[in-house]
């Protein structure tokens, strides 16, 4: 496969034997033309939304609930109105992480707010999931708040001089 050094195509078509560097010259097109069309399509939709953050913030929500719902032995570890803030929290990022991949206008509402319920969840829900689920919850917040897609977008447009 690699002889003195040099890069050789491996049978699934990608070039093995190169370093990092000279896998980056490798133009884009050459590897996403070997993707199938449904990669494709999914890289194309991922890259207009805050996807890893949205994503971050719904995987908070499913550990937070799962988290709320520990017995552990005879001992129900749970906090909050008879349980009622363990379910909602977690519902609620669930959703938030959801409603901004989904809909990346109002990225900065949805961040804010999972930011908001994943700190609240440090009180709501067993320390925030034990700290995994406030972790996740705020950093994915704080990547979908920043999340610059938009700016992409109108990165194209000249703005004219007001006289």
């Amino acid at each position: 496969m690699l002889l003195n050094g040099d890069a050789a195509m491996a049978d699934d078509g990608m070039v093995t034997g190169m370093s990092r560097r000279e896998r980056r010259d490798v133009p884009a097109a050459v590897e996403s033309a070997k993707a199938p069309a449904e990669v494709q399509g999914f890289r194309a939709w991922s890259k207009g939304r805050p996807f890893i953050g949205s994503a971050m913030v719904a995987v908070s929500g499913i550990e937070m609930f799962f988290s709320g719902q520990l017995d552990i032995g005879h001992l129900h570890v749970q906090l909050g109105i008879e349980g009622l803030q363990a379910t909602i929290i977690p519902i609620a990022l669930l959703l938030l992480g959801v409603l901004a991949m989904t809909m990346p206008d109002h990225h900065v509402f949805y961040g804010v707010l999972a930011i908001v319920v994943g700190l609240y969840s440090l009180v709501g829900v067993n320390l925030g999931g034990f700290f995994i689920g406030m972790l996740l919850s705020v950093v994915g917040g704080i990547l979908v708040t920043a999340w610059m897609g938009g700016a992409r977008k109108n990165a194209g447009v000249a703005v004219e001089d007001s006289p």
